[in-house]
Formats: C-alpha cells, sequence, structure tokens
C-alpha cells in the first residue's frame, strides 16, 4: 500500500473514531444509571453521617431509576473508605462520602495513598455539620464574651476535649487559642461519646464540637452554648449566636460532606447525579431531618461540581498551613 493510501487510512481512521466518539456521549448520557449505584461511606453504620447519606441515597432514587447502595468502609479516619473508591473504575456507578477532613485535613496529617486533589471528580456539596462551643455548668460565663474573658484570666482551668489530633474539633481548638492569644490543654478521645461523657462529668470543661447529640444536651440544660460557629445561625436552635455575632468576629468551622467520584469519571454521569442530588435535598422530608440531624443546609450556589472543586482548594489554602504550622504533618 502506498505511503498515500496509507496516510488517507490513518485520516478516515481518526474521523471515525472521532464520530464514534461524539456518538457514545450522548449515548451514555441516555443509558445511565443502567444498574445499582455505591457509594461508600467510610465511617461504621449508625452516625449521623451514615443517616445522612441513607436518608440521600433514598431520594435520589426516583430520580435516576436505580437503587443505590449504601456500603460501610471505616477506619483510618475516614480514609480507608476513601481509598477504596480511589481506585475504583471511573464509570459513575461508585462515589464516596468525603469530608474536610479526609479531603483536606489528611493529605497533611496522615500518611495516604490516594491523592485527594487529583485522585476524584467533584460530584455535589452536602450538608454540613456546624460546630458549637460548649462548656460545663460549672463554668461562670454567661455569654460567649464571658467565656473569653474568662479564658484568658483562666487558661490553667480549661481543658478542652478533642476527638484527636488533625480533626476540626483539634483545628478549632488550634484557631481559637490563636485568636485569644492563649494556650490551654487539647484533650484528645478517640470518639464523640467518650467525649460527651466526660464533659457531662466534669472531667474536661470545654469543647468545641459538631450539634449532634450536644444540641440536644444544650436544649436539656446539661451544658451550656455560647456560639455556633457557622456563617448563620441554624434552624435547630436560632436562640445561639454565631461566633461572629457574639464576639468572636470571622470565627468560623464547621464539616462539609460531599460526594466525590473516581477521576475521569463521565461529566454526563457527574450531572445526573447531581442533579438526583438537587432533587432529593429539595425534599421537605429530607430538610426537615436535616434540621433534626442539627445539619445544615448548602447554599443553592454551592451545590455544582465546580463550587465544590473550588470550596476544597479555598479550604486547602486556609487550612494547611494551619496544620503545617503546629506541627501535624504527616512523616
Amino acid at each position: 500500500m502506498s505511503t498515500g493510501w496509507t496516510k488517507t487510512w490513518r485520516l478516515l481512521l481518526v474521523v471515525a473514531l472521532g464520530a464514534l466518539a461524539g456518538v457514545a456521549a450522548p449515548a451514555y448520557a441516555q443509558t445511565f444509571p443502567s444498574r445499582p449505584i455505591t457509594i461508600v461511606v467510610p465511617y461504621p453504620a449508625g452516625g449521623v453521617t451514615d443517616n445522612l447519606v441513607r436518608l440521600l441515597a433514598e431520594g435520589m432514587k426516583p430520580s435516576l431509576g436505580q437503587s443505590i447502595v449504601v456500603e460501610n468502609i471505616g477506619g483510618g479516619g475516614g480514609t480507608i473508605g476513601v481509598d477504596h473508591v480511589a481506585r475504583a473504575a471511573p464509570d459513575g456507578y461508585t462515589l464516596v462520602l468525603g469530608n474536610s477532613e479526609s479531603m483536606v485535613f489528611a493529605p497533611v496529617t496522615m500518611a495516604i495513598s490516594y491523592n485527594a486533589l487529583t485522585d476524584f471528580t467533584p460530584v455535589a456539596l452536602l450538608p454540613s455539620y456546624p460546630f458549637l462551643l460548649v462548656t460545663t455548668n460549672d463554668v461562670p460565663a454567661k455569654n460567649l464574651e464571658e467565656l473569653i474573658a474568662w479564658i484568658k484570666a483562666n487558661p490553667d482551668k480549661l481543658l478542652q476535649g478533642t476527638v484527636g489530633a488533625g480533626t476540626m474539633q483539634h483545628l478549632c481548638g488550634l484557631v481559637l487559642q490563636k485568636t485569644l492569644g492563649v494556650k490551654w490543654q487539647l484533650v484528645p478521645y478517640k470518639g464523640g461519646p467518650p467525649a460527651m461523657q466526660d464533659l457531662l462529668g466534669g472531667q474536661i470543661n470545654f469543647m468545641c464540637t459538631t450539634t449532634g447529640g450536644f444540641l440536644q444536651l444544650v436544649h436539656d440544660g446539661r451544658i451550656k452554648a455560647y456560639a455556633v460557629t457557622a456563617k448563620k445561625r441554624i434552624v435547630a436552635a436560632p436562640e445561639i449566636p454565631t461566633a461572629n455575632e457574639a464576639g468572636l468576629p470571622g470565627f468560623y468551622t464547621s464539616v462539609w460532606n460531599a460526594l466525590w467520584a473516581p477521576k475521569a469519571t463521565p461529566k454526563e454521569a457527574v450531572a445526573k447525579i447531581n442533579a438526583a442530588v438537587a432533587t432529593a435535598m429539595a425534599d421537605e422530608k429530607f430538610q426537615k431531618r436535616m434540621v433534626d440531624l442539627g445539619l445544615d443546609m448548602p447554599d443553592a450556589d454551592q451545590r455544582t461540581p465546580e463550587a465544590l472543586g473550588a470550596l476544597r482548594q479555598a479550604e486547602i489554602d486556609k487550612w494547611w498551613p494551619i496544620l503545617k504550622a503546629a506541627g501535624l504533618k504527616a512523616e
């Protein structure tokens, strides 16, 4: 075959492949999903995060026309399940719940095998966990300004419980120390329940913690809440001011949750899943359950994949210098 014919056949092959690719994308968009989708929750079953994903999955089914399997793969502070999905096929059928801690903090504080910046495609931002500044009832302060004054005068009396190094609770304490210009003891726990028990028992007297079960303790009068560290008051407790309102301007901390897919997942699949998430979160019953769980719904302009990617980058820019300055960088 002559050189001219060879070049012609190569050109025809390129054109044909391009045409097939052009047909494949619309075809994929029309047929996806054609089988059940799995969402990996990188925490044990039964927690607030697990409940969030299961409620979301139920609401997504009608839009997608397929069942959604929720698989719990716990361990490693949420990183084992995330790593599992990083190596899954990029076809839209395997997703993971990745939050601030696994997608922003862990790459700095832990020795992990996945790359949070390059191994995942952002899909949709989900409700977040706002934080409360709470103390035992024997702390004399009546509001946040009085608490700040008491802390500055008595840093040796303050014992703050956290759920481990490199978590948002820990970082909340570090940022608060830097903001107030004083240091106090941070006491690590293996989880929220044991920290809660010690707070109620008086072994510690301060926490920067998620609303979760702690909000009910506030409503029951068993502990005191001074502020919520979100940008707006939470629906479940509108009487609690934001830290910004109560005496700590610009003090915001929360753990955001989001769905992620393996890198190179088709845009058509991401768009369909994002739309199903939006439909599920618009349901009144879903929104009421989020209020009951003490979670905060994301603003409408933050729910696109692009907005989620931008949020992750902004969080990296904010927290990585703090993590490294605190000596929390994994060796």
